[in-house]
């Protein structure tokens, strides 16, 4: 079974668990990936835990939207166990630990992407650690599609 057709039986069975009807979108990994972030909301709306696998592919289509937003490599957003990627124009780092690095969990991630939290609460709640001058996204978030 490919990536895809995996990432397909995953949305549609978190689907069915929600009692919707299966994804109808199109199979490529960026259409999928949004589907998962729909059936991730929905989830929560439901007040159920998302599979992990759709919820890896939220989180990954969001950071895909972060990084089209805001170009570059000079910061790290981690989203253990699930994803990092690198963005934000500033001087580009090649080895080591970032000097620019945000990480935070899943569900944090999707709150700020969406506009569901703010970064200044994530942040005095803990639910985000940054550290570097330039590791302060609120200017990109919440993402807009």
């Amino acid at each position: 079974m490919s990536r895809t057709q995996l990432t397909r039986a995953v949305l549609d069975a978190q689907l069915a668990a929600l009692g919707r009807p299966p994804y109808a979108g199109p199979d490529d990994p960026a259409a999928l990936r949004r589907g998962c972030l729909d059936a991730v909301l929905a989830a929560r709306e439901a007040g159920t835990e998302p599979q992990g696998a759709v919820l890896k592919g939220a989180v990954r289509h969001l950071l895909d939207r972060l990084v089209a937003i805001a170009p570059g490599r000079s910061v790290e957003v981690r989203i253990p166990p699930y994803a990092a990627a690198q963005c934000v124009e500033g001087p580009r780092h090649t080895r080591g630990t970032p000097p620019n690095v945000v990480e935070m969990g899943a569900a944090t991630w999707i709150g700020l992407a969406t506009g569901a939290v703010s970064w200044a609460d994530a942040v005095e709640n803990g639910e985000v650690r940054a550290s570097g001058a330039r590791a302060d996204l609120r200017e990109y978030l919440p993402l807009h599609s």
